[in-house]
C-alpha cells in the first residue's frame, strides 16, 4: 500500500512539476513576443533614412513619442526631433489611444492568470484523485503489502581484532571462519560444513557484533534478521519471510545469516500454541535440513534463553555448534576497556576501572566509558580520570540496563562461593569449560543414558556454594537463588520422572531426602579440601575466572 501511494505521490510531484515548467514556457513565450514587438528607440539620422527610403508604411503619435511601423518592425523617435508635416506628406499618421499599451499588458496578465487558475483547479482534482487512491487502499489492505520484506546482504567490516574479551570464543569461532574462507580444503577430507553455531550468553555481551566478526574475517555477505521479525499474526507469513531470507542467502553463498534472539521464533512447541509461530519455526527446521554440504551458509544463532529453545532446534545437524559467552572477567574487561579508550584522552588506570566494574557486560562498559567521558567534559576537563568513573558508576547500575556488581566483601563471598563450585565440578568430575565470578559453564551431557551418579554430581555441584560459604561465615547469602533452584528441579527430575527415589513410585519426601543426601556429602568434603579451596577462592577474586586445564595444574600441585 505504501509504495502504491508513494508512486503516486511521486507521479503527482512530476505532473506539478512538468505543469509548472509549461507556464514558464509559456510566460516566457509571451514576455518574449511582447519584448520583440516594442520598438526601437532611433535617432535622427537612422530617422532620414527609413524616410528617404521609404521604409515607413505608417506612424502613430503616443504623447511625446512617435511610433514608425516598417515592414519589419516599429521604431521611436522623440516627437519634437522631426518635422510632423514632412512625415505626414508621406505616410498617413494615427492618434494612439493612452490605454492601448496598458490593454497590451493586461491582456499578457489575464492570460497568465487564467493559465494559473487552471492549473490549480487541475492540481486539486488530481489531490482528490490521490486520496481516493489511498482511501482505497486503505480499505483493501492485503496480506501482500504487509508481507514485503526488503533483504540486502551487508559486508562487514568488522575483524576479531576489533572485538576484545573473547579469546576463548574466537579459537571455536576460527575453525567456522576457515571453513568459510576454504571450503575446498574441508571436502577433500568428506568435511561437511558446519549448518549452525548457537552463541548463548546474556544481553550486551556482544553476540551481533561476534557474528558480524564472522562476516568480516570469512569475507562473505552478511543477512540480520530479529527472531522477532518473522513473528507474523497471519498465518503463513512468518514462513514465507524464513524462505525468502534462505533463497537468498543461497544465492549469494557463501553466506551467513544471524538470526538475534532466536527463541522468538524457536520457542518449544506445545503448551500455549500458536500455529503461525509452529509454522515459521517447521520452515526454519525444514531450511536447514534443506542445506546440501555445498550450499556454502552458515546460520549464527544468538540467544539468552537457550532453556525455552525447541529441541528440534537443537540436536545436531542443525545448530552444531553452541558456544557459550560469559560475562568478561577482570582481563577481559581490561581488554574491551582499552578498545573502548583507544581514542579517548584518559589518565584513569584501566586496571582500577576494570577491579571496580565486576559484571559488566561489553555494552555495559560502553555505556561506563561514555558516561565517564561526559561527566569530564561537565567539569570542563579536557581528561578522563579516575574520578569520572566513580562518579557515573552507580548512574550506569541504577539505569535502564542495570548490570551486577559487587563490593569487595560481596567480591570475596562470590569467589569463595564459585571457587567450591570449580572444586566440586573437578573433584565430582562434572564437565566445565571455564568458571567465572558471576557464572559457570558446565557442560550438558549429550548421553542418551545419564546415571544417578552423574545426575547426584551435578546437584552437588549446585549446592557446594551455599555449603562452602555456611561453613565460612555460619551463614546463608541470596546469590544462591538461582543453583538451588537447579538442584531441586534436577531432584524433582530424578524422582518423578527416572524413578531415582527410595521407590520406583515418586514419595512426597525423595526430592528433600536427594537434596539433604548430597548437601551433607558435600559438607564433610569441602572440610577436608579448606585449603585448596581458600586458594581457589583467591585465584577468582583476583582474576575473576578458572578454567579447566587451570583447575587440573592446580589439583597436580597440591596432590
Amino acid at each position: 500500500m505504501f509504495e502504491k501511494i508513494t508512486t503516486a505521490l511521486n507521479f503527482k510531484s512530476k505532473k506539478l512539476l512538468v505543469s509548472l515548467m509549461a507556464l514558464s514556457v509559456i510566460v516566457i513565450l509571451l514576455l518574449f513576443g511582447y519584448m520583440k514587438n516594442a520598438p526601437v528607440v532611433i535617432n535622427l539620422n537612422h530617422y532620414e533614412k527609413l524616410l528617404n527610403a521609404n521604409m515607413i508604411q505608417r506612424a502613430k503619435i503616443e504623447q511625446n513619442e512617435v511610433i514608425l511601423y516598417t515592414p519589419d518592425r516599429s521604431y521611436a523617435i522623440a516627437k519634437d526631433g522631426i518635422d510632423i508635416k514632412k512625415l505626414l506628406k508621406n505616410v498617413p499618421i494615427e492618434t494612439a489611444n493612452s490605454s492601448e499599451l496598458m490593454d497590451d499588458m493586461v491582456s499578457l496578465i489575464f492570460a497568465t492568470v487564467f493559465f494559473l487558475i487552471v492549473l490549480f483547479i487541475a492540481r486539486k482534482r488530481r489531490e482528490k484523485e490521490l486520496q481516493d487512491v489511498e482511501n482505497n487502499e486503505q480499505k483493501s489492505f492485503s496480506l501482500d503489502a504487509f508481507a514485503s520484506f526488503d533483504i540486502h546482504p551487508a559486508l562487514s567490516k568488522i575483524r576479531f581484532d576489533d572485538v576484545a574479551g573473547i579469546k576463548d570464543v574466537k579459537e571455536e569461532l576460527e575453525e567456522v571462519v576457515d571453513f568459510l574462507k576454504y571450503p575446498a580444503k574441508y571436502k577433500q577430507y568428506g568435511i561437511s560444513l558446519p549448518r549452525g553455531v548457537l552463541l548463548i550468553g546474556p544481553p550486551g555481551v556482544g553476540k551481533t557484533l561476534i557474528a558480524k566478526a564472522v562476516a568480516g574475517e570469512a569475507s562473505v555477505p552478511f543477512f540480520y534478521q530479529s527472531g522477532a521479525s518473522f513473528v507474523q499474526i497471519y498465518v503463513g507469513m512468518g514462513a514465507k519471510r524464513v524462505r525468502e531470507l534462505f533463497a537468498h542467502a543461497k544465492a549469494y553463498a557463501p553466506s551467513i545469516i544471524f538470526i538475534d534472539e532466536i527463541d522468538a521464533v524457536g520457542k518449544a512447541r506445545g503448551g500455549m500454541r500458536n500455529d503461525e509461530r509452529e509454522s515459521t519455526l517447521n520452515q526454519l527446521l525444514t531450511e536447514m535440513d534443506g542445506f546440501e554440504d555445498s550450499s556454502g551458509v552458515i546460520v549464527i544463532g544468538a540467544t539468552n534463553k537457550i532453556d525455552i529453545i525447541d529441541e528440534a532446534l537443537l540436536r545436531s545437524g542443525r545448530f552444531d555448534r553452541r558456544i557459550f559467552i560469559p560475562l568478561p572477567d577482570l582481563q577481559d574487561r581490561v581488554d574491551i576497556l582499552k578498545v573502548y579508550l583507544k581514542n579517548k584522552p584518559c589518565k584513569a588506570k584501566i586496571e582500577n576501572v576494570a577491579k571496580m566494574s565486576v559484571g559488566f557486560s561489553g555494552a555495559a562498559l560502553s555505556t561506563l566509558v561514555n558516561e565517564a567521558a561526559i561527566n569530564a567534559l561537565r567539569r570542563e576537563s579536557k581528561i578522563i580520570e579516575d574520578g569520572d568513573f566513580y562518579a557515573v558508576k552507580n548512574k550506569v547500575l541504577l539505569g535502564k540496563t542495570k548490570v551486577l556488581s559487587f563490593s569487595d566483601e560481596e567480591k570475596k563471598i562470590q569467589s569463595l562461593y564459585q571457587g567450591a563450585k570449580a572444586l566440586c565440578a573437578y573433584w565430582f568430575e562434572v564437565d566445565f569449560d571455564k568458571i567465572t565470578i558471576v557464572n559457570d559453564r558446565l557442560k550438558e551431557i549429550d548421553a542418551e543414558i545419564e546415571s544417578k551418579t552423574s545426575m547426584l554430581s551435578k546437584i552437588k555441584v549446585y549446592l557446594s556454594g551455599m555449603v562452602a560459604t555456611k561453613l565460612k561465615y555460619n551463614e546463608k547469602f541470596t546469590n544462591s537463588t538461582k543453583d538451588l533452584k537447579r538442584a531441586t528441579a534436577m531432584a524433582q527430575n530424578m524422582v518423578e520422572n527416572f524413578g531415582m527415589g527410595d521407590s520406583i513410585l515418586p514419595m512426597q519426601n525423595d526430592v528433600e531426602k536427594i537434596l539433604d543426601e548430597a548437601y551433607s556429602e558435600v559438607e564433610k568434603f569441602l572440610i577436608g579440601m579448606e585449603k585448596p579451596l581458600e586458594k581457589i577462592s583467591q585465584i577468582l577474586y583476583t582474576q575473576e575466572s578458572i578454567s579447566k586445564d587451570e583447575m587440573k595444574s592446580f589439583m597436580h600441585e597440591i596432590f
